[in-house]
């Protein structure tokens, strides 16, 4: 069984940070805004090496989305940044208006998503915010699991003509994935092959998913582990091989099982390849205030909860 080094936790939002200082440097149609969270999202580099093109738009999220929309007219390609709870439900109607039915090429770019934004508690988690994206036509969805993946699709999306949702967190997690790594949109990652189920996991859960394998391998049970970081479009042809080969699938994520990875998964396998699936997910609640360990524990996105899962799913194929 392949296994994954963590070379040093980190936090995927740096990643971001870092990658859209590098392609401040080297795309000069690229232009940063935000909604009074710099640090928060990392901004201060990009802010600091290139002033003229970072726009401060204070606590007013629906004034971003419109500005960075009308800036692609002129050509540039806008990165806005605010907390995935004010990202996508608090200007709703602004992306689907101004951006996606426009098709214009802005990146919403988004912190602090999911649970693991921790004591800041349920009004700033969001965990139907992919649901909410991945409704909209044209939209690609991204959903990365390291600062290393972080950093890479930071970069690549400014490569992509169209709106984009890149979704990431505060806390430091695993950093697993290869420092010079090519990001390709649409394009699942096998991180291990496996013949007995198939474990597709997004976000801060690949990691846990990563875990998982490992303790299922000493059970004697063969998990293939898949990561899936873009959620649209969907790699319908990796999950359909791998389900071929393994004959039942655990799709785990933090976000709510209602509009997620799960149900575009589901999908897929319902019109295409009818297989047992179980969902690792938070089932139809709003979050607390905790510490990111105390939540991933309490609504069952962690290892331990995937193995559990893998242990039901085995037992319907």
């Amino acid at each position: 069984m392949k296994t994954y080094i963590n070379t040093g936790n980190k936090d995927t939002r740096s990643g971001f940070g870092d990658g859209l200082t590098e392609l401040g440097q080297t795309n000069e149609n690229v232009v940063a805004l935000c909604a009074d969270l710099i640090g928060s999202l990392k901004m201060d580099d990009f802010k600091a090496n290139h002033p003229e093109r970072f726009f401060q738009v204070g606590i007013a999220e629906a004034n971003m989305i419109g500005l960075a929309a009308g800036m692609t007219i002129g050509g540039k390609i806008p990165f806005t940044g605010t907390f995935a709870n004010f990202s996508t439900g608090r200007v709703y109607d602004q992306i689907r208006q101004s951006v996606a039915y426009s098709d214009k090429n802005v990146k919403i770019c988004a912190s602090h998503a999911g649970l693991t934004l921790g004591e800041d508690g349920a009004t700033h988690q969001i965990l139907e915010d992919i649901g909410l994206m991945k409704m909209l036509p044209g939209m690609t969805v991204i959903n990365t699991c390291d600062y290393n993946q972080t950093k890479a699709a930071t970069i690549a999306i400014a490569n992509h003509q169209g709106p984009v949702y890149l979704r990431f967190g505060r806390p430091k997690v695993a950093n697993f994935t290869s420092e010079d790594q090519t990001f390709e949109i649409g394009k699942a990652l096998h991180l291990v092959e496996g013949s007995d189920v198939t474990i597709v996991a997004t976000g801060h859960l690949v990691w846990e998913a990563l875990e998982a394998a490992k303790t299922l391998n000493e059970k004697g049970i063969s998990a293939e582990v898949i990561n899936i970081h873009t959620i649209k479009p969907l790699d319908d042809e990796a999950i359909i091989k791998s389900v071929s080969k393994t004959g039942c699938i655990v799709t785990a994520e933090e976000h709510n099982f209602l509009g997620g990875l799960g149900e575009s998964v589901a999908r897929v396998l319902a019109t295409k390849k009818p297989t047992p699936q179980e969902f690792v997910a938070t089932k139809d609640t709003f979050g607390e205030s905790g510490t990111p360990e105390q939540l991933m524990e309490k609504y069952g996105l962690n290892s331990q909860a995937i193995i559990k899962a893998v242990e039901t799913v085995l037992k319907r194929k």
